[in-house]
């Protein structure tokens, strides 16, 4: 009993989720007007950028435009990836958003043009809409007849140890404010409303097809039945009409999981292994020709998502002619891609360009370049990320933290708030104060003091590569 209590326990913890590097991105911080405000939804500054990006956000909302693509161009650690969280974050559930790092495509079992095709159609929603049979009323009353024990002499009721719910049969009486019926209940919908622990005066759905059991919340008319309920309590006015009504119901899924699912008999459970294989084109073909079909019926509708690529400078010339000819197609998702390179060689080719993206694809590109951050900046994001991480820290230590972002790089800076509370521990003490700071500062070296040992003790590592030293290595190795 004791192993079983311990068990139980466990269970009710409550689940602990890992700080990431944006895990303080609510959005993109813009107001009505999409105009920028300063530092919102854990967006600081990159004011224009911002705007921008708002302005591709109303663009990915309507849905309309297919195929239009946008390029975040910056220094490393401008905020490219926090601006493409923060559409992501603002987008919501209901429109896909699938992100990728470019290095991925050449690790993976697929082919490159495989890869992408995937990552194309996992942007790419299908809203498919049914009308279902449903029963919507209020609980008068539920009577379970439970089976009487073949054994159980002077009419015992009590239910034999085989006996399940299957065995069990029922009435369930429902009420609308025109009309009231008596339903008979079978074992497995005995078990539905059991399990969503249903009762007189619960306002309930009943889907007739699936026998799903919804409940919606507590009549209002039976408000007064107890003196105190729970805080989820939820009432609900008695539905009017008929019991018996037909419902839209939406399911949102994406053309890559339709693709899955019928590529082979047992695809619904590639889905979550993640081991979808190579589709065939003429899987593709077919899914496509039926939703087109849905769409004229209206039973389905297009939601263009958006497919992130990160890295984007790690694609060959081929990828970066596949994405040329697949952004042409009527059912492409708003491409955001992101770099931090220059001029630089396109992979696969002796050429050089901008972004290390060749010019044809440069021109079908929306391009958005990030500022390097202020120092007042600086100070507000890491007073978002002691927030999130939650660390507590005095103000003296914050100014010689946002000092060292300033002067090395503000990555850097964030990664010493966890070091520096933990060295705050070691200590015993609860704010983290300059001394903290500067222990971790001493720990940890950034770029350029590691640059700059590296300099000073290069003779001390092998293959250095130092000009001035090529000839000494030369006489060593004859």
């Amino acid at each position: 009993m004791a192993e079983l209590k311990r068990l139980s326990e466990s269970r009710d913890l409550t689940r602990i989720e890992r700080i990431g590097a944006h895990s303080h991105i609510r959005g993109l911080g813009l107001d009505a007007s999409l105009e920028a405000r300063d530092a919102s939804e854990g967006m600081v500054g990159q004011l224009p950028a911002r705007r921008a990006a708002g302005l591709i956000l109303q663009l990915i909302r309507q849905g309309k435009i297919a195929g239009r693509a946008v390029l975040l161009a910056g220094q490393p650690g401008t905020g490219k990836t926090a601006l493409a969280m923060g559409i992501a974050k603002s987008l919501g559930a209901e429109t896909p958003f699938a992100s990728v790092a470019a290095s991925e495509l050449f690790s993976l079992d697929l082919s490159k043009t495989e890869a992408l095709t995937q990552a194309f159609r996992r942007s790419i929603g299908v809203r498919i809409k049914e009308e279902a049979e449903i029963i919507e009323g209020e609980v008068v009353e539920i009577s379970i007849d439970r089976p009487i024990s073949a054994s159980g002499a002077g009419g015992s009721s009590a239910t034999p140890s085989g006996v399940t719910a299957a065995g069990k049969t029922g009435r369930l009486t429902l009420k609308t404010t025109d009309m009231e019926t008596v339903y008979e209940l079978g074992g497995k919908m005995i078990e539905a409303l059991g399990k969503e622990k249903v009762q007189s005066g619960d306002v309930v759905a009943l889907d007739k097809a699936s026998g799903k059991v919804t409940k919606l919340g507590r009549s209002i008319g039976r408000s007064r039945d107890y003196d105190a309920v729970g805080p989820h309590t939820k009432f609900v006015k008695c539905p009017d009409g008929e019991l018996q009504k037909r419902k839209e119901v939406v399911h949102c899924v994406t053309l890559h999981e339709i693709d899955v699912i019928n590529s082979r008999t047992q695809g619904f459970l590639a889905l979550f292994t993640g081991d979808t294989g190579e589709i065939r084109a003429e899987v593709r073909e077919q899914i496509d020709t039926k939703v087109a079909e849905w769409r004229e019926e209206g039973k389905a509708e297009i939601v263009p998502g958006v497919l992130f690529i990160d890295e984007v400078h790690m694609l060959d010339i081929e990828c970066f002619s596949f994405l040329n000819r697949a952004l042409e197609n009527d059912m492409a998702p708003i491409l955001v891609i992101a770099t931090n390179r220059g001029i630089t060689s396109i992979r696969g080719t002796n050429y050089r360009s901008p972004h290390g993206i060749p010019p044809d694809f440069l021109d079908r590109l929306l391009i958005i370049t990030t500022q390097p951050y202020t120092e007042d900046d600086i100070r507000k994001i890491l007073d978002i990320r002691c927030d999130e991480e939650d660390v507590d820290m005095s103000a003296d230590a914050k100014v010689l933290l946002t000092k060292i972002g300033v002067e090395t790089s503000l990555r850097y800076a964030i990664h010493l708030i966890t070091s520096a509370a933990l060295a705050c521990q070691k200590r015993k003490g609860k704010v983290v104060e300059m001394e903290d700071i500067s222990r971790v500062y001493q720990l940890f070296l950034d770029v350029k003091r590691s640059t700059q040992y590296l300099m000073e003790y290069q003779n001390q590592y092998m293959f250095n590569e130092v000009p001035g030293e090529a000839d000494g290595d030369d006489a060593m190795q004859s």
